[in-house]
């Protein structure tokens, strides 16, 4: 049972408080939690779950907002971490992104979403489409609409078809011209590769996304080529476990719209779709500089959207640096992002130029790590494939999509 829920700013400011129940939690909690950050320095790894002198702590952050559950009882640990991402995904589902003004901005639609989304400490609706039929997302019409009649409220008066439903995700006497269901993979490769070019580590984070509009309670099962290439999976709640524990095939009743139906993870990757190559030698004050950036693995698509980002070390005055393809450019934070798009066929895109190292230093002691960035469409690189997509209840046979996108997550190489 969660007791209070706050949304903390990048700075540690309390943008949002939402009590949960009778036993109110002090504000003081959050300004312990945030000197505890800090003294964790820098590190990449944020702990889900803390244990305060008083409380126990969950936060999930993203995009520089911190979601804080505090409880004081015992409870499943990923049930608050589970719960905060429904809460994320569901306010940038809603708000279109996630940062500090939007959520000033939108207060009152953020309060009435929490009201709805958990009651007394334990979660009630997160499922996106029935919360729509609830509380009208944010738009120019609604907001001029409450300040003419002074009624700030978004909540519908009419309860969502769902509640009456014995499918509680999905409303009933659903009915459309043209029935049609999408199905997508989307994947993103995670890779570490060492200094000598090895590939330490090289997994895919994966998510089977559909957008579905069909009409009635169709039934549909989802069945893949290769399932044995899965190692960790998640369902929406709408599939049945039993179908996919005996036959690895996934069967539901989907909700309205665009969902989540699954997310997997495939461990252990031989390869990577595209080799990054730093080289850096430094003596008597300067350090140069050069990184070569070719095809690796042809995955059969064009590979476009690659990008290539390190932070230069403190120790760098001043950085001259140039490329024979693509825009090199060094912000004000000392980050320097190499901008390629689509490697061209006839030459390697290669950047090369010299760092000016402080006054007294010979060498470069600290050295960088290179963050990758690549777009593949048209292919999922964990091999997983879709068989096919089987629908019954429905009156007439409806339009069937598919399509795959890989890209890149936490894809570092070290200098």
């Amino acid at each position: 049972m969660l007791q209070c829920i706050f949304l903390l700013s990048d700075s540690g400011e309390v943008m949002l408080e939402k009590q949960l129940t009778g036993q109110r939690v002090d504000r003081s909690i959050c300004t312990w939690f945030w000197e505890h950050t800090v003294s964790q320095g820098d590190s990449p790894k944020l702990q889900s779950v803390i244990a305060s002198p008083t409380h126990y702590l969950f936060q999930v952050l993203r995009e520089g907002i911190t979601f804080l559950a505090c409880t004081q009882v015992e409870m499943p640990p990923l049930m608050g971490i589970e719960f905060l991402c429904r809460v994320a995904d569901v306010l940038t589902d809603y708000l279109g992104s996630l940062n500090e003004d939007l959520i000033k901005d939108n207060f009152v639609i953020v309060y009435e979403l929490l009201d709805e989304m958990i009651d007394n400490g334990f979660p009630l609706t997160t499922e996106p489409n029935i919360l729509r039929e609830m509380i009208a997302p944010p738009n120019i019409a609604n907001k001029m609409l409450s300040v003419v009649t002074g009624n700030s409220s978004n909540v519908s008066d009419i309860l969502p078809g769902a509640t009456s439903s014995c499918i509680p995700w999905r409303t009933t006497n659903l009915k459309y011209a043209n029935n049609e269901v999408y199905v997508d993979l989307v994947e993103e490769m995670d890779a570490i590769i060492n200094r000598d070019g090895v590939l330490v580590k090289c997994e895919i984070y994966g998510e089977v996304q559909v957008n579905s509009h069909l009409s009635g309670v169709p039934d549909l099962t989802l069945s893949f080529a290769n399932p044995a290439v899965l190692d960790d999976v998640r369902f929406h709640p709408c599939v049945r476990f039993r179908p996919w524990e005996a036959h690895e095939i996934l069967s539901f009743v989907p909700p309205d719209g665009q969902f989540k139906l699954m997310s997997y993870r495939v461990r252990k990757l031989k390869s990577s779709p595209i080799y990054v190559k730093p080289q850096l030698t430094s003596d008597a004050g300067t350090c140069r500089v050069s990184v070569l950036v070719g095809i690796r693995n042809d995955p059969g698509k064009t590979i476009d959207s690659i990008t290539v980002q390190f932070q230069l070390p403190s120790c760098v005055l001043s950085a001259d640096l140039n490329s024979n393809y693509g825009t090199v450019n060094i912000l004000a934070n000392k980050t320097c992002s190499w901008t390629i798009g689509k490697i061209p066929k006839d030459k390697a895109p290669a950047l090369s130029g010299t760092l000016l190292l402080e006054t007294g230093l010979e060498c470069l002691h600290v050295f960088p790590t290179f963050q990758v960035g690549f777009r593949i469409m048209g292919v999922a690189l964990s091999g997983l494939k879709i068989d096919k997509l089987d629908l019954k209840n429905l009156p007439k046979p409806p339009y069937k999509g598919f399509r795959a996108l890989t890209r890149a997550g936490e894809f570092e190489v070290r200098s």
